[in-house]
């Protein structure tokens, strides 16, 4: 006989290739369908089953899935032994296995054999499967890798063959009847030769002819479960449990029934692997005042927040908030602009207004292991605060590692780096993509709770549970459970918003900003899989006020005063400092005693000023007093700005550059003013000639860093980078 059978999950597992016998790793199965066609495809038996969870939840995420929430299961479902026995007494009667995406269910059955202790090579049968590079061909959907055409999920292959859709997708009872009906049309069409299937040209060629027509569906009533789900949580019944009874009817009837007790789901599907004020307006004094703004994302999130960084610093001003903190996502490009713009308001502010606390923070992407470039894994999204100098520079080794080492499609930590790097350091839950929460969603508590208990140990009191309310029912999920976690282990509770744009009517701009990383149009509608986008869920992921927040909380008000103790724990400290520079070696006849020992630069200037003078016999034919006079006046602004190194490492990797054969422009920008540029080999644009202004590029009245472009050609690039890397190391180096 031929089994089309079909799960619901509790989610997705961590790894796709992980072996059966890893338990942990897949996700439980909390419904069970199948169907048992004879030789010529007439229905012999139907069956479909609700699981009863045994020390596990169904997350909130599989339930939006599929519908099957945890009391219902509890309610109608049966114990996985039962459901057993019942799988493998048809397994005895099946010769082929069919499904759409089998391999998936194999692999969650297989661990549910594992977990019972049964043969799970029971499952080793031949396997017809409709989710396949030959089954892309029948439906053509562009968009698949490369050039090919994409698979087809279950929908998009009914909906080809049969010009329609079918109810209660997600409901494997009713996946099961689509996925028999377009094996059976499939078989009809000639998709599958005959040895394919165990039949030989005659059987085929009979089957075509008693089916001239696409073949009808069978007509099972299948259950909604969403419904069942809502009404048993409105406290109303939610209809008999159907008992485990089989059915064997000869041929398909006009109305069979199918039996219910199992539901899982995915979390996402496997065919398939984010009303207040708009913001403006103080707060008053005595509200919420220790309230600020915790989670909050700038522009430096590359194509994911439209917020600058002045604009954050104005709006905690203008709320009267205490503090305000910056937790950009995967970097901290974003950190010395923040820091300044704080320190500048504290700097002019009236001698009645309290100083504003900036709190540098970086959102981190942990995953599971930072060097296994593999396999896509993103990790979750955590965010970490410094709370004094020192934390600031473990969260510049963590953003530079990711970068470095841990950089695959985002920049990514693991738990093994970040626990290297804890002093100084703040974490919190962090939003839906967080650890704690995400797995609250989509895998289950316990998971959740391991977690939990993972970063407090780490952090100890400076762990907290983030609390978000952008109304989302997601949230009023995590956040009851997370409020349980704290009460149960002694973890403080912060009120928080995630943020990525500063009014409520920046969202639409916000939007547009998504569609752009995501090469997607706007009017393209927000959700998952094919013909829909990435998106916010609402415009509620803005920077609110305190009494917006007082609102949102007002049944928690304790969650915004505990803001006051995050606060407290943050140290003021500069980042500005004196720009660092790879020592330039200079020839020993250069070398001046006295720099050693108070730091002098005078031994550089010196060599500075020998190289321009040599490189000017070769530009000039004859140094005539202006040519003179000019290079005295631009060494001595140099001499002055205190970076005459700078000028000799641009000379020498434009020089190396130029001996490996790599092509140098000829110059860019205000550094073609500088005569001194042009001597020593950097431009090759003469600036007395072309009566350039070197004030442009220096000015004697305003010393500042120099700023020099140089272009290489594309081929030669790498050479160079290497080159500057080898020299003065790769700790010196920034790209």
């Amino acid at each position: 006989m031929y089994l089309v059978f079909d799960t619901e999950t509790t989610g997705l597992p961590q790894r796709w290739n992980a072996p059966i016998e890893d338990v942990d790793n897949w996700p439980r199965v909390v419904q069970l369908a199948w169907q048992l066609h004879a030789a010529d495809g007439s229905l012999m038996e139907a069956k479909e089953f609700l699981v009863r969870p045994e020390g596990f939840n169904i997350p909130f995420g599989a339930q939006k899935v599929h519908g099957i929430s945890t009391a219902l299961a509890q309610a109608q479902g049966h114990p996985m032994s039962e459901v057993l026995d019942a799988f493998e007494q048809a397994l005895a009667q099946t010769r082929y296995m069919i499904g759409h995406n089998l391999r998936f269910d194999l692999q969650v059955m297989g661990a549910e054999f594992v977990r019972l202790t049964r043969n799970h090579g029971k499952l080793q049968l031949p396997v017809l499967d409709t989710c396949t590079q030959a089954t892309a061909q029948v439906t053509q959907i562009v968009g698949g890798k490369g050039s090919g055409f994409k698979i087809p999920k279950l929908t998009e292959l009914h909906a080809h063959l049969f010009s329609d859709g079918f109810a209660e997708a997600h409901n494997a009872s009713a996946d099961v009847e689509a996925s028999a009906r377009c094996f059976w049309e499939l078989v009809r069409r000639g998709h599958w030769s005959p040895e394919q299937i165990g039949w030989d040209g005659a059987t085929l060629q009979a089957f075509q002819q008693a089916h001239p027509a696409p073949i009808a569906g069978i007509g099972l009533v299948h259950r909604n479960l969403q419904e069942e789900s809502a009404r048993l949580a409105a406290g109303e019944p939610a209809g008999a449990s159907p008992a485990l009874v089989p059915q064997t009817p000869e041929v398909p009837s006009s109305e069979p029934t199918v039996e219910a007790s199992s539901v899982g789901t995915e979390a996402s599907s496997r065919e398939d692997q984010p009303g207040m004020e708009d913001g403006h307006g103080e707060s008053k004094p005595d509200v919420a005042p220790h309230f600020f703004h915790i989670h909050a994302h700038s522009q430096f999130s590359i194509l994911q927040a439209t917020a600058k960084v002045p604009a954050m610093v104005q709006r905690a001003v203008s709320d009267g908030q205490p503090a305000v903190a910056l937790t950009d996502l995967g970097n901290m490009m974003g950190a010395f602009q923040f820091v300044k713009a704080v320190s500048d308001y504290n700097k002019s502010r009236p001698e009645s207004s309290p100083e504003l606390k900036a709190i540098v923070g970086y959102e981190a992407y942990v995953c599971r292991d930072r060097t296994d470039r593999s396999q896509k894994d993103d990790g979750y999204q955590i965010p970490l605060l410094a709370k004094n100098k020192i934390g600031y520079h473990n969260l510049a080794k963590l953003s530079s590692a990711a970068f470095i080492d841990g950089f695959y499609y985002v920049p990514r930590i693991d738990k093994d780096l970040l626990a290297a790097h804890l002093e100084g350091v703040m974490c919190t839950t962090g939003g839906l993509y967080g650890e704690v929460p995400s797995l609250i969603l989509n895998v289950g508590e316990k998971q959740a709770e391991e977690a939990f208990l993972w970063y407090k140990e780490q952090f100890g009191e400076d762990f907290y549970a983030e609390i978000n309310r952008h109304g989302l029912p997601e949230e009023d999920v995590i956040n009851e459970v997370l409020l349980r976690f704290c009460q149960t282990h002694g973890v403080r509770a912060i009120a928080a918003n995630n943020a990525f744009y500063i009014d409520q009517a920046e969202s639409e701009a916000h939007d547009v900003l998504l569609c752009v990383k995501e090469n997607e149009k706007k009017a393209t509608p927000i959700g998952r899989g094919r013909g829909f986008r990435y998106g916010f869920p609402n415009d509620q992921f803005y920077l609110p006020t305190r009494t917006q927040m007082v609102e949102r909380f007002a049944d928690a008000p304790e969650l915004l005063d505990a803001l006051a103790e995050v606060s407290e724990k943050v140290e003021n400290y500069p980042l500005a400092r004196e720009v660092l520079l790879p020592k330039f070696d200079i020839p020993s006849d250069f070398i001046h005693p006295e720099d050693a020992e108070d730091g002098g630069k005078r031994g550089e200037n010196a060599y500075l000023r020998h190289l321009a003078y040599e490189g000017a016999k070769g530009r000039y034919s004859d140094i005539t007093p202006e040519i003179q006079d000019r290079l005295d006046f631009e060494l001595a602004t140099i001499e002055r700005t205190g970076y005459p190194g700078y000028f000799l490492i641009v000379q020498d990797f434009c020089r190396a550059a130029r001996d490996m054969d790599v092509s140098v422009g000829p110059g860019r920008g205000s550094a073609a003013g500088s005569a001194v540029a042009y001597c020593i080999g950097i431009t090759n644009v003469d600036p007395i000639r072309y009566n350039l202004l070197f004030e442009r590029f220096l000015n004697p009245d305003r010393v500042s860093l120099p700023d020099i472009d140089i272009d290489f050609d594309d081929r030669g690039r790498d050479k160079v980078i290497q080159y500057v890397i080898d020299k003065y190391g790769s700790g010196q180096v920034a790209q």
